[in-house]
């Protein structure tokens, strides 16, 4: 069990007219804010939202040996039959496939093999990522739910949709459980459930490109829905002058190139909004076009 794992519970603390219940998941910081009176409530609600974030990372990390992650990665080409839940985030995922024509690729995490987004300078060559390629590529796989078979060395990983699947799963439960307004905050992924009774809206600020992570570039009214961010200010190299996405092009191996550096979307469900938001950087120079035929509420930094 690593440290992360091992390290984990639960905060709750009264502040700014609500209740803030914290925990760490899936490798970001995680807040519970409740408009409730009573702390042991607050600590429920907390409790629920960190136990199905912890369930979900559990069963769906790549780094989490013998889930069912592990056993699909290291299956050498062997079919691995997959429960009901696993098949409807591959189906999602091969959906994404397919409208994206090829840009959202569950198979592309492979990449990772030769870009390294460490803050170094280093970028692979051309025979490198080509190698890579050979194992990207979800054509080649072979999906009848609930059935999946790729050939060895081939891996797939939900980084990309596996938070806001889980802040949303979680924003479920706590709705069950409770009828007051609440936010839930899963690293900067994040669901406001029910309108707010003790103010407005919830304000929920997008992080300036070029200053310190605690500055603010803008606040955003969230009252009810899903709100995702996509981008790459945090992650991405230098070499030679040239800035280098983190975000990769599954079809080339090589980073996005003129897409803007983050854009935050609202949406019914922080799946939609993450959806979206991810749809659009893979759509580069057009993204804020696309969003603009979807219709939805977006902020676009560049």
């Amino acid at each position: 069990m690593n440290a992360a794992r091992a390290a984990r519970g639960i905060d709750v603390a009264r502040g700014d007219g609500c209740w803030r219940g914290q925990f760490f998941a899936m490798a970001s910081p995680c807040e519970v804010l409740c408009e409730v009176e009573d702390a042991a409530e607050a600590r429920h609600l907390t409790q629920l939202a960190a136990t199905e974030a912890w369930r979900i990372e559990d069963k769906f990390s790549r780094y989490v040996p013998g889930n069912v992650i592990s056993r699909i990665n290291e299956a050498g080409g062997s079919a691995v039959s997959v429960d009901t839940e696993t098949a409807q985030l591959i189906d999602f995922a091969a959906t994404l496939y397919e409208i994206s024509a090829g840009r959202f690729d569950i198979t592309s995490g492979v990449l990772r093999r030769v870009w390294r987004f460490d803050g170094g300078g280093k970028i692979p060559g051309k025979a490198e990522v080509a190698e890579a390629l050979q194992y990207v590529g979800w054509g080649k796989v072979t999906w009848k739910t609930p059935v999946l078979r790729m050939k060895k060395g081939m891996e797939i990983d939900f980084g990309g949709i596996g938070k806001e699947f889980a802040v949303d799963r979680a924003a479920g439960l706590v709705r069950e459980a409770s009828a007051a307004s609440c936010l839930l905050n899963f690293g900067g992924d994040l669901v406001a459930i029910r309108k707010p009774v003790l103010r407005d809206a919830w304000k929920v600020g997008i992080e300036a490109l070029e200053s310190a992570a605690t500055d603010v570039q803008k606040l955003i009214d969230l009252k009810v829905g899903g709100l995702a961010t996509s981008g790459d200010a945090r992650r991405f190299l230098m070499h030679e002058g040239v800035r280098y996405s983190h975000i990769l092009d599954p079809r080339t191996g090589w980073p996005m190139r003129n897409a803007p550096r983050s854009i935050t979307v609202a949406a019914d469900t922080c799946t939609q909004a993450g959806m979206l938001s991810t749809l659009a950087i893979l759509e580069g120079v057009a993204a804020e076009s696309f969003l603009d035929a979807q219709g939805v509420r977006y902020w676009a930094n560049r």
